[in-house]
């Protein structure tokens, strides 16, 4: 037993000084009973290791305690453990060590060890070296897993110093079959193989190729693993890398023959290369006659409503061939054709009627009736050029009058009150603070910290604990308290002030200079809108502390954040009844907020207000029988290539509101026009903007326009998000409204352009849209170049598609004017990059819509010699103008 111990010190004393051949040569023909015996000294080392600096000492001891613990485990599966674990990963030992403290033992336990390693996930980064080895040592089949196979393509791509190729690598692996095989089988391996080995002539692909061959590869199994993978589809890469193996095999015409089935299925669905290459397969199939036309009109059914219009004008000129070769495939495939009747570009659609026009006479009587049905789905000009050249009753049938479909104005929701319950509220504050929350939501939960702070605050404080720990400020060191100060009375960010005040995490002191001097110095354009929005959160916390509310006066009767009159003075007589104190800026937000539209209810909550005989209610009579702020004038100026808007002051904003308020009254101009500030940054508080002026979003608008002109301009993201809010908003849609929508159609961005979309159909549908000036808007940004017109096609066409072909037709009859005479004069605007998409969903709004008339300078664009699309929609916006066509 004394020599078992010995060994055990001898072996821990080598290991903790980082003698790694002393370790090794302890633990060569070490018996399986001191093995076990020395593996708990190990692993209290490991232990006090984890814990220790990580300095040269523990750096030099882990390789051998690696190695150690290794040999010194006797079960395989301890051992794979040892090996792969994650605090040895960093500084272990060299695979060579490794084989060597393990390679005197039994060969199915070293095959066992070799399996379980390749079977750990690829991040365990075990290396390949080590795998490799044991089963070289074991005589183990070879495994084919992820990991082993990674491994060993990151091994095969590693030896370029030994001056030899991939492909002879390959020939002297004996594994290099069933290692093959298994890459087909593994996700995401085509990124690799790319990286490692790219395209040139010692490319992974030739060296394949190659050994299929020279038969070192099965050449069946192989095509058929390969196309087997482009079915399976996947990420991009993986299809690029094994459609390019597939190529260079050179599949014979029999191989190719043989899988039409899989050609046919690649063409309909696999990512746009591997299609285009399966339709290329099957074209020269079909031409050379070993395609029936059924498989083509198969075939013809998946491709042609495919998104890549390559893709499907490939497909129709493929046809178009066919039926050139053998006129009796007309009843087969002139169905197929006609399928393309639907497609959503109207040059598809032309190409295939003039397919059918050239070919309908050799089709029998019943393939006329299903061309015939099929042309409903062409566009309204094209339905009656079939019926005209074709004679088709169906094509021919009397259209409806066309029906704008716009969605439903939103309707107008309540604000629910407050929860009973402290831990209710609690649970509600929680969610609000890792989302932003909307108006009413948010509003709620304001009111209810201000109700139960003012009814039980211990009480509060204790339900809110469990839902604000992950708040920095909560266990903050008392060393960092200025910090907190600072944070707090900077910014209140949203309601954590008040939670901070409730946990005694902010001090008075801070509070009340907050209320009494504002946020600090900050002249941006939205300063105005955030001082006014945050006097009211600093005004609540600080109340908290030295005079509690018992409720908000200003919380809003609907989520747009209007009050209603009569709840307002039934708010004040409450307070009346129990001697409360007004807060300052919340009265002055409920004035903001009440509602003043209609006559009679704002003239019986006045009389209601002035018998109340209080400071506040007089104030509120007055307020509603006044006229109150009016909009103020507006101007237009330019900035590069924006187009934006000053707003004179607002007139009628009493003198007696809090200075934080009657910043709203002052005049755009006279903040700093800066590009960046710290609100451009923090967009959480934008649509509590909205609510802050409830009636009056074009003083929003306007101090919003910059920003949201940089998701056209600059590019940006997420910026357009609060035009549905805007549009959503009570008061006039004036120039400002209809601003923010053009930059936002205009966008970079999809999700920007969807919100800017939502925005007009929703100001379309509540009936304040000026289709006219939004027109005039975008002709004059994408003359500037503020606007491209390609982004504006596709909001545009989203817009149509949703039923709204009226209101599309009318902002572009107001847009591309401007365009078409740039083109006139110079032909500036033949090189703009969409225009011809955008007189495509003209051409389709005129179509549908019934339009007709005259458009300035579209004659001459039509009159352009070519057949480009600008100049063919051009043509077909013309004729139907003309023509007058409806849907």
């Amino acid at each position: 037993m004394s020599g078992a111990v010995s060994a055990n010190e001898a072996l821990l004393r080598a290991v903790r000084a980082g003698r790694m051949g002393e370790a090794a040569g302890l633990l060569d023909g070490m018996p399986d009973a001191e093995r076990r015996a020395c593996l708990p000294s190990l692993k209290d080392l490991r232990k006090e290791l984890r814990a220790a600096p990580w300095d040269a000492a523990s750096r030099k001891a882990y390789p051998a305690l690696h190695a150690a613990g290794a040999a010194c485990h006797t079960g395989a599966a301890g051992t794979a453990t040892w090996l792969t674990a994650a605090d040895l990963r960093w500084s272990q030992a060299s695979p060579g060590v490794l084989l060597h403290v393990l390679g005197d033992r039994e060969r199915d336990w070293l095959g066992d060890v070799a399996h379980r390693l390749a079977d750990r996930p690829p991040l365990a980064q075990v290396p390949y070296e080590l795998m490799s080895g044991l089963v070289r040592l074991s005589g183990c089949p070879v495994p084919t897993t992820e990991t082993y196979v990674v491994g060993w393509i990151e091994q095969v791509g590693s030896l370029w110093q030994r001056g030899d190729t991939i492909l002879q690598r390959l020939r002297q692996d004996p594994y290099t079959a069933e290692l093959v095989a298994a890459v087909f089988e593994i996700a995401d391996i085509g990124s690799r193989l790319d990286w490692l080995f790219g395209d040139g002539p010692d490319s992974w692909f030739n060296a394949l190729a190659q050994l299929t061959r020279e038969g070192a590869l099965d050449r069946k199994a192989t095509v058929d693993a390969c196309v087997a993978r482009l079915l399976r589809g996947g990420v991009p890469s993986d299809c690029r890398v094994f459609l390019r193996l597939l190529t260079a095999l050179e599949l014979t015409r029999d191989e190719e023959r043989e899988r039409a089935a899989d050609w046919l299925a690649l063409a309909s669905d696999a990512v746009s290369t591997v299609a285009s290459h399966a339709q290329s397969v099957l074209g020269s199939l079909a031409l050379d006659g070993e395609l029936t036309p059924r498989q083509l009109a198969e075939m013809s059914g998946g491709v042609l409503f495919r998104p890549e219009k390559k893709l499907v004008r490939a497909q129709l000129v493929l046809l178009g061939k066919a039926l050139r070769r053998d006129p009796s495939s007309a009843a087969e495939l002139l169905p197929a054709v006609a399928q393309a009747f639907g497609h959503e570009d109207t040059d598809v659609q032309e190409r295939a009627l003039k397919l059918v026009e050239r070919h309908l006479d050799a089709a029998p009587p019943e393939v006329r009736g299903e061309v015939a049905d099929a042309a409903e789905e062409l566009s309204p000009g094209l339905r009656v050029r079939a019926t005209e050249t074709l004679g088709l009753d169906g094509a021919g049938r009397a259209p409806e009058p066309y029906v704008e479909l716009l969605p439903p104005a939103p309707e107008p929701a309540r604000v629910p009150s407050a929860p009973d319950s402290a831990v209710e509220l609690a649970e509600e504050v929680g969610a609000l603070l890792t989302s932003d929350g909307d108006v009413a939501t948010f509003e709620r939960a304001l009111d209810g910290l201000v109700r139960h702070g003012y009814r039980d605050r211990d009480a509060l404080a204790e339900a809110l604990k469990p839902v604000v720990t992950r708040l920095w400020w909560v266990d903050a060191d008392p060393q960092y308290s200025s910090t907190v100060e600072k944070h707090f009375r900077e910014d209140p960010h949203g309601l954590e002030v008040v939670l901070a005040t409730l946990l005694g995490q902010v001090s008075t002191a801070t509070l009340h200079r907050a209320v009494q001097h504002g946020p600090m110095t900050d002249p941006c354009v939205h300063s105005a809108l955030a001082a006014a929005f945050n006097a009211r959160l600093w005004e609540a916390a600080h109340r908290l502390r030295t005079d509690p509310l018992p409720f908000l006066l200003a919380t809003p009767t609907w989520g747009s954040g209007l009050l209603e009159p009569d709840e307002f003075v039934a708010r004040l007589d409450e307070y009346r009844r129990l001697g409360a104190r007004p807060g300052e800026a919340d009265f002055t937000q409920a004035l903001l907020r009440v509602r003043r539209d209609d006559p009679a209810a704002t003239a019986a909550a006045a009389d209601q207000a002035a018998s109340l005989g209080t400071t506040e209610g007089n104030r509120l009579a007055l307020w509603l029988t006044s006229d109150g702020p009016s909009l103020p004038w507006s101007s237009r100026r330019t900035s590069g290539v924006r187009i934006l808007l000053e707003l004179g002051e607002l007139d009628g904003v009493p003198g007696e509101f809090p200075p934080a308020f009657r910043r709203l009254g002052r005049p755009v101009g006279l903040f700093s026009a800066r590009a960046y500030c710290a609100h451009y940054w923090d967009r959480s508080e934008r649509h509590h903007w909205l609510a802050v002026v409830p009636g009056r979003r074009e003083l929003v608008a306007a101090r919003l326009l910059r920003e949201l002109s940089s998701v056209a301009v600059e590019d940006t993201r997420g910026n357009a998000s609060v035009l549905p809010l805007i549009a959503e908003a009570p008061g006039e849609a004036g120039e400002a409204v209809h601003l923010c929508v053009a930059y936002g159609l205009g966008a970079r961005h999809p999700e920007d352009r969807l919100s800017a979309v939502d925005a007009l159909l929703v100001l379309a549908a509540r009936g304040q849209l000026d289709a006219e000036a939004l027109g005039a808007d975008l002709g004059q940004l994408m003359h500037r170049g503020a606007v491209k017109p390609l982004r504006l096609a596709e909001s545009v066409r989203t817009a149509a598609t949703t039923g709204a072909y009226a209101t599309v037709w009318e902002i572009l009859r107001a847009a591309l004017p401007v365009l078409l005479a740039d083109l006139a004069t110079d032909g500036a605007a033949s090189s703009a990059r969409g225009f011809g998409e955008l007189l495509a969903v003209a051409a389709e709004c005129a179509e549908r819509t019934g339009a007709r008339g005259c458009m300035a300078h579209l004659a001459q664009a039509a009159d352009r010699r070519g057949s480009s699309r600008l100049v063919t929609q051009a043509r077909r916006l013309r004729a139907t103008l003309d023509h007058g066509v409806a849907a």
